[in-house]
């Protein structure tokens, strides 16, 4: 397995590193949508959070990645008796461009269902993504119905597939991650709104941090393994701090004065409907979280505004695409 990329060593790309963040530490806030020119270290970033997640216990032999704490109960290859269980690295899981329905949600053996009475069912990637990272590369060029699907999952915790009257559910938790290069081609408004976080990345034009970059990747490409101890300590740090946040985040308080704060500057944005309102609540929490305090205060919001708003605007049918 190839070294990736440390995320400590990304230079600059403030917002984008802070929104990956703040997903680890809470998947519910909805993912992140990261929009911007090709080489900025869109995908660079992304790789280098997986090895950031914390280890997840599963259940022994269970394709779906079951918590044997708290194991689904709907689990295809459940139910499961407490027992056994194995510790691996969280997974992130690239879904690729042109995968098909079945590869996304996974495929039912309709004939084997009927004849012998059983749900054969072969897992597809939200399955291995669960408890994960799901990563999709070129987001504005996958099919709008497998985006629906995508969406619908991340929304939900949950999968769902059903063929000829048979159905099968299973849980789908996971870190969602968009990249997309606008020359590309947009994401249509409802699909944007999907995605809690959506950051806007571009190169430097600061030419000492220009050099920055090129010196860490030309460090990387000649010893990635040596590089990437050079950075153990940091790398650590930041795990051992995603870790901690989530352990906090249960005790955060969101104060009325802050959710008034939320509400007031979504009305003003004239955004559509509740999901900006619940979004940047969800995001003001993580930070205090990520901060290392069980308040929410003012910075908070300000700070979950400017990356859960923009791509909701109302937008004027005369305004450029972005």
């Amino acid at each position: 397995m190839s070294t990736p990329f440390p995320f400590a060593a990304v230079v600059g790309q403030d917002d984008l590193r802070l929104a990956l963040l703040l997903n680890a530490v809470s998947p519910a806030v909805g993912g992140v949508l990261v929009r911007g020119e090709k080489g900025t270290a869109k995908s660079t970033a992304v790789r280098a959070l997986s090895a950031l997640m914390p280890g997840v216990d599963v259940v022994s032999g269970c394709r779906f990645s079951c918590d044997p704490d708290s194991p689904d109960p709907d689990c295809p290859d459940g139910p499961h008796a407490p027992g056994a269980f194995a510790s691996r690295p969280a997974r992130m899981v690239e879904l690729p461009v042109g995968a098909s329905e079945d590869r996304l949600v996974g495929a039912l053996d309709i004939e084997r269902a009927l004849a012998e009475g059983v749900k054969a069912f072969e897992p597809g990637l939200l399955a291995d993504a669960h408890r994960g990272i799901l990563y999709v590369d070129e987001v504005n060029l996958l099919h709008d119905h497998l985006v629906d699907l995508l969406l619908d999952a991340a929304a939900m915790g949950a999968s769902y597939v059903e063929r000829e009257g048979v159905s099968v559910r299973h849980a789908a938790r996971f870190l969602l991650v968009g990249t997309m290069n606008p020359e590309e081609g947009e994401l249509r408004p409802q699909l944007l709104d999907r995605f809690g976080l959506t950051v806007e990345v571009a190169a430097s034009r600061e030419p000492d941090q220009r050099v920055e970059v090129v010196r860490r990747r030309l460090a990387y490409d000649d010893d990635p393994a040596g590089f990437a101890a050079r950075w153990a300590d940091e790398e650590s740090a930041v795990r051992a701090r995603i870790t901690a946040a989530r352990e906090l985040l249960p005790s955060v308080r969101l104060g009325d004065g802050a959710l008034r704060q939320i509400a007031a500057t979504c009305a003003a944005f004239e955004v559509d409907g509740m999901r900006a309102d619940i979004v940047m609540a969800r995001t003001a929490t993580a930070l205090a979280a990520w901060a290392g305090r069980t308040e929410v205060l003012a910075e908070d919001v300000r700070q979950a505004a400017l990356l859960a708003l923009p791509h909701r605007r109302r937008r004027n049918p005369f305004d450029a695409p972005g």
